[in-house]
């Protein structure tokens, strides 16, 4: 955990290799240091082995919330020993440079508030998902986490792009990300017929541009 005094900012703990996972175009930048970041009130870090059962805990006291949004989450991590299982996964896709996973901590108190990851995509793009438990919303803390993985982003992953979903319907996301300088992408016009029946015109695409230099 990080000291309680330590000033806010990215401490890092090659090239990028174009490969086809899950469908998609995804760029792996391996061996990219593993990451500290810290906030006025936030400590994001990479899991330890030690961060099972907590890990494990908030999922599980929530999952009828995370259902919706993360399902392939919930559906790994049914007990303690996949949450494990989950973390060492986690170390490998870093290690990849497939997917960088922070964990996010209160510096003041240590305790464990949720999630947030970022995904390296084709032509400079990265999307970007987190959660919190139920008791930790309603502070600022998704607003002041992502605006520290934005800083990871545009910094050490050298992105160009960042994207942020959630559904429609979810008007604290959006406005989460629209308070860090997101901005969400109109719907696509297509027929009636067809957009009732696409499940994609329920999910809202927000993006940030990394800042051009002056």
């Amino acid at each position: 955990m990080s000291q309680p005094g330590a000033r806010p900012g990215i401490f890092l703990l090659s090239n990028p290799i174009l490969g086809y996972y899950g469908g998609a175009f995804v760029v792996f930048a391996p061996m990219l240091p593993r990451a500290l970041l810290l906030t006025a009130r936030l400590c994001l870090r990479p899991y330890e082995p030690a961060d099972a059962e907590a890990f494990f805990a908030l999922l599980h006291a929530d999952r009828p919330r995370f259902q919706p949004s993360f399902p392939d989450r919930l559906q790994a991590v049914r007990s303690v020993a996949d949450a494990s299982a989950a973390l060492n996964a986690f170390t490998d896709d870093w290690r990849t440079g497939r997917f960088y996973v922070f964990g996010i901590w209160n510096r003041a108190t240590e305790a464990y508030l949720g999630d947030i990851c970022i995904m390296p995509q084709q032509k400079g793009q990265a999307e970007i998902g987190y959660y919190l438990a139920a008791a930790a919303e309603g502070h600022g803390y998704a607003r002041e986490a992502l605006a520290a993985i934005v800083n990871f982003g545009f910094g050490p992953l050298g992105s160009q792009r960042l994207l942020v979903r959630c559904f429609v319907s979810n008007e604290r996301g959006q406005a989460v990300a629209r308070a860090v300088g997101f901005q969400a992408e109109p719907p696509p016009k297509r027929p009636l017929w067809f957009r009732n029946s696409d499940a994609m015109s329920r999910i809202c695409r927000l993006w940030l541009a990394r800042p051009s230099a002056e």
